[in-house]
């Protein structure tokens, strides 16, 4: 498989060893004592805070979402968003090797970036979480109108998806049928069992049978012969099945070539693709209004992502009390979706807005917010979360054990270094 080379790549595939272990060092619980173990906020270097993880939370994360760095010079003041190339691909890949160590045995991680660095990150992705994990590069339309600052657009951004591990029977949730779904579903000929929708149900001829290939009477005696290169998708017994059950559509007219009824009534969820739209998603826009709303406009996110759009991913990649983790928490969106959805969550942020927005937000959470998915999930508030900053490393620079250290504490990394569980 080809490899991504880069100045220091050497360096960059030790730093995640090198790394030393701090302890989290706890410093205040808000919200509902009982359920303030379950969700952290960390302020500190996201590197050290993913080691400190490590031992806690290994194999345990079930969703990361991660909106790193564009390296295009647009980030706020705490990331350096203006990294050379080589550096960048430096400072992803230590982080994603333990993002890796931290996801569950059937979780995914989803990564948002641009054109600058997204080909160049699925290549590295590739190496560190294996090609064939690679679930899809999803793409979000982000703008409501062309960007007239260049002749070409830029419209969208990318979301690369890759599952840990893929298992048998491994498939995200479905998600709930959109009522512009649900306007495709009639019912011209009254059927009493509701609502539904043709579909074709001719098949590719490489794996038919024999009895997939015979000839169709419409109610008018007209004759339908699968189409050429094609074979019908069930045999000529279970068509029959369907016709004596009122579930084959040959138009108004019963004149036309034979679909299958599918119903609304039978249909749990639609599947999700890779094209998101901002009409299903939100939008930049929809974004900046909502942290304009609840710190004010004179704020440092100017690329914040929607609650919409993560509420998209926890909805397919998650199910109640599932793990989730965002390492570069910006304005604290996915930690707050979270905290709606009823998910636990772990966020690290760097910056001193983890105390002067993160902080207050999720408060705000806490305390019934309507903003964002709130009225979507009907959320009506209450939760808790812990405030942890970086405490001491377990060993100090002579590689003596620091005399903070705690038994558990050191126990915990011990087994973690020998079982990576």
């Amino acid at each position: 498989m080809p490899e991504l080379n880069w100045v220091n790549r050497n360096q960059a595939e030790q730093t995640a060893e090198s790394v030393p272990y701090h302890l989290l060092k706890f410093e205040q619980a808000y919200g509902d004592e009982t359920m303030t173990r379950d969700n952290l906020i960390i302020q500190g270097d996201n590197l050290q805070a993913l080691k400190a993880l490590l031992p806690l939370y290994g194999g345990q994360v079930k969703c990361i979402f991660i909106d790193p760095p564009y390296n295009t010079q647009s980030a706020f003041e705490h990331y350096d968003d203006k990294l050379e190339h080589s550096q960048w691909l430096s400072m992803m890949y230590p982080r994603l090797q333990m993002l890796k160590d931290l996801l569950s045995e059937d979780g995914s991680i989803w990564i948002t970036l641009d054109d600058n660095e997204s080909h160049y990150l699925k290549v590295m992705c590739d190496e560190i979480f294996g090609r064939a994990n690679f679930v899809a590069n999803v793409v979000w339309q982000k703008r409501t109108s062309p960007d007239n600052r260049l002749r070409l657009g830029n419209a969208h951004d990318h979301i690369l998806v890759y599952w840990k591990q893929t298992l048998i029977h491994q498939k995200f949730n479905q998600l709930e049928i959109s009522e512009k779904r649900k306007k495709d579903f009639k019912n011209p000929d009254n059927d009493p069992k509701g609502a539904w929708a043709s579909t074709d149900f001719t098949g590719m001829t490489g794996h038919a049978t024999p009895s997939q290939f015979y000839t169709i009477v419409s109610p008018t005696g007209k004759e339908f012969p699968p189409p050429e290169g094609r074979c019908w998708a069930i045999s000529e017994e279970n068509f029959k099945k369907l016709i004596e059950k009122n579930q084959v559509w040959f138009g108004k007219d019963g004149n036309s070539r034979p679909r299958l009824k599918r119903y609304l009534s039978d249909l749990n969820g639609q599947n999700a693709w890779t094209w998101w739209s901002n009409s299903e998603v939100a939008h930049n826009q929809e974004a900046k209004k909502e942290i304009n709303n609840l710190f004010g406009a004179d704020n440092p996110f100017d690329t914040p992502k929607p609650e919409k759009l993560i509420q998209r991913i926890l909805a397919l990649a998650t199910n109640e009390n599932d793990i989730v983790l965002d390492s570069f928490l910006g304005s604290g969106t996915t930690c707050a979706v979270a905290h709606k959805m009823n998910r636990r969550y772990i966020g690290i942020e760097m910056g001193e807005h983890a105390k002067t927005h993160v902080i207050p937000r999720l408060t705000q959470v806490i305390n019934g917010e309507q903003g964002g998915i709130s009225k979507i999930v009907d959320w009506q508030g209450g939760g808790g979360f812990s405030f942890y900053t970086l405490g001491s490393p377990v060993f100090d620079e002579h590689g003596f054990l620091n005399p903070d250290v705690k038994f558990a504490d050191l126990a915990s990394y011990v087994w973690w270094l020998d079982t990576k569980t």
